[in-house]
């Protein structure tokens, strides 16, 4: 019909250029804006700029995008209200911070949804401080928000982690006459989680009176993030009796909700869930799977999800690569880093987490600081933190103290106590008592209170038998108010989760299990176990020492696990600290009297025990 016409206008090159762009055919919208300038030689107006500016975008066409730029600045059209918005939108689709930016600061005159626009795509890339600069002049200016600028402030906010101004904005909105919406609610609520006010997040999600499965998601991921996990899974219950079905997003928040918990077997009939629902295939699920299922313990099943699943993004094979490296399986995780490489992925910030930390299970010196030093800078990706204080454990565990030190003074990024704290553990394990004092002593000028290091530099002081030192921190401890944090394992026994600390007699099979670990401990002598009294940090005798051992809160947890957990079922051991080397010793010579696995996770890894031998061959 267009062809047949006898005479074509604007309005017609646009309506057809219209049409092809709401169908899916934008670069047939640019071969259409080639033949009006060409064929019918007629000057295209605002209108046809921002349908082609919209098909640029659509297309991926940043060249001619860039190109049809130049054009409008030429014909003098960029002042127009369509012109601006549409390259504002083009850029941002682009991730062409800058170029939106440009055309910003350089064009007076916007609208909100101009605003919007630009608010957003800096948002969504990260840059924050620029966001501001932004809401200050929108601040300014009298331009009535509508609801995609508040959902797009709160979302600021909340990357920001600024409370104080998601309350004036909280405030504003609810003196406005926008409607409070769904999604505005959900991001208010997401705004209370990510500053940490999950009272205020309930309030809001309390006076809805109509919630739907966005905002029963946005309260249960509030919860997630503030770390009450417990919180998360009953609101998802709640949401299940309420009618409410769960998509994708609210299945991941439960599954690493889960995960915080390590309630394996609450997982299990999650997975179940989602297998029935249909979400099974979607890969935020399958992310989310593979971590449940490393921070359970299973890192069997978490890679049985990873392969099986038919889409992988960057996050999939961070996670497993993390997961691996977190049980101590540096050879799976260094290979699955190869395969991403093979793959076509490029690695980003997370996936050297995940490497450096593989490289230190390994003892791979040279080629983590390969890794940190080379490879991390040829793919962009600079070095942070978490990398630095993975290579400080990497060159600590093989026992290169000095040059740990050297690094960290080195390092060209602000120390959190952590780092230091790597390099103290260390010494603490590789017995060199005087350099550990001299760190420990470092830290505490750091921090006064950090509570790990006086604890660490007490073992130090108790390992090279100067009861004196012990006293004194002991001493200087209650002077400051400063608790040692107890040893606590836990085990999960038939949807019931038992808790012990060392020496328990709070559990009601107590007797039963004291006997238990009597008599495991008296069969794995004959295996080759003697009990490695120098991990007793107390100036008692001999004897004494030895049944100082007997009962850490690991070993109660393991022995009750044999009592009662399932036949041929692995024993999944939790603890918060870093397990000791006499239940370290004591559970590989027991995985092999029973024919039992036992895993154990402690603070830094996951032990995984089985035939007399550990996942992390004593490297550790």
């Amino acid at each position: 019909m267009f062809d047949r016409m006898p005479e074509r206008n604007l309005v017609s090159w646009c309506s057809l250029m219209v049409g092809y762009l709401q169908t899916g055919f934008p670069l047939q919208v640019l071969k259409l804006f080639k033949d009006l300038t060409l064929v019918d030689s007629l000057r295209p107006n605002e209108y046809i700029f921002a349908v082609v500016f919209s098909a640029c975008s659509d297309g991926g066409k940043a060249l001619e995008g860039r190109q049809c730029h130049g054009y409008v600045v030429k014909s003098g059209l960029v002042f127009h209200q369509y012109v601006k918005n549409a390259l504002i939108n083009m850029y941002s689709k682009f991730s062409d911070v800058k170029g939106a930016m440009r055309v910003f600061s350089l064009v007076p005159g916007y609208d909100v949804y101009s605003y919007n626009l630009v608010l957003n795509g800096l948002v969504q890339q990260g840059f924050l401080n620029e966001a501001i600069q932004v809401l200050e002049r929108l601040m300014g200016e009298s331009v009535e928000w509508d609801s995609v600028t508040y959902v797009t402030v709160f979302g600021l906010c909340a990357c920001l982690k600024d409370l104080k101004l998601g309350l004036q904005v909280h405030c504003r909105i609810l003196t406005s006459d926008v409607e409070l919406d769904v999604f505005v609610n959900s991001a208010i609520i997401n705004m209370y989680g990510k500053c940490g006010k999950v009272i205020n997040a309930r309030k809001t999600f309390d006076w809805l009176q109509v919630k739907n499965v966005v905002v029963w998601t946005g309260i249960m991921a509030a919860y997630f993030q503030n770390g009450c996990f417990e919180e998360a899974l009953n609101l998802f219950s709640e949401m299940k009796i309420d009618d409410v079905s769960p998509n994708g997003f609210t299945f991941a928040v439960m599954l690493n909700s889960t995960a915080g918990l390590s309630a394996l077997r609450h997982g299990n009939v999650l997975y179940g869930e989602i297998v029935k629902s249909g979400f099974k295939d979607h890969v935020i699920v399958g992310n989310a799977l593979i971590n449940m299922y490393a921070k359970c313990g299973d890192i069997e099943a978490a890679s049985k999800v990873f392969l099986d699943m038919m889409y992988r993004d960057c996050i999939t094979w961070n996670t497993m690569i993390c997961g691996y490296s977190h049980h101590g399986l540096g050879k799976e995780a260094m290979a699955l880093f190869h395969d991403l490489l093979a793959a076509g992925e490029c690695p980003n910030y997370v996936t050297f987490v995940g490497v450096l930390s593989a490289c230190s299970h390994l003892g791979l010196v040279k080629e983590g600081l390969y890794y940190l030093n080379q490879f991390m800078r040829q793919v962009g990706v600079e070095p942070g933190l978490e990398h630095y204080t993975c290579v400080v454990g990497l060159l600590s565990k093989a026992g290169l103290l000095d040059e740990a030190e050297k690094l960290l003074r080195s390092i060209p990024v602000e120390l959190d106590v952590i780092a230091w704290r790597t390099l103290l553990s260390a010494c603490h394990v590789h017995r060199n008592y005087g350099f550990g004092r001299r760190i420990a002593e470092f830290v505490l000028e750091m921090d006064p209170n950090d509570v790990g290091t006086y604890t660490l530099l007490s073992n130090i002081y108790a390992k090279a038998k100067r009861w004196d030192g012990v006293v004194k921190i002991r001493k200087l401890m209650r002077e400051r108010n400063i608790k040692k944090e107890p040893g606590v394992s836990w085990i999960e026994i038939r949807n019931v989760t038992h808790v012990f600390v060392s020496d328990d007699c709070q559990h009601p099979e107590s007797t039963q299990i004291y006997k238990k670990v009597k008599e495991l401990l008296a069969r794995i002598k004959p295996l080759g176990y003697i009990p490695d009294v120098t991990a007793v940090l107390h100036d008692v005798e001999e004897e004494q020492k030895e049944d100082y051992l007997s009962y850490h809160s690991e070993k109660l947890a393991i022995a009750y696990g044999l009592m009662h957990a399932p036949l041929e079922a692995p024993i999944r051991v939790f603890k918060n600290l870093r397990m000791c080397e006499d239940c370290h010793s004591a559970a590989k010579l027991i995985s092999k009297l029973t024919n039992s696995m036992i895993i154990v996770r402690d603070a830094n890894r996951f032990h995984s025990f089985q035939n007399g031998c550990c996942s992390c061959a004593d490297y550790w």
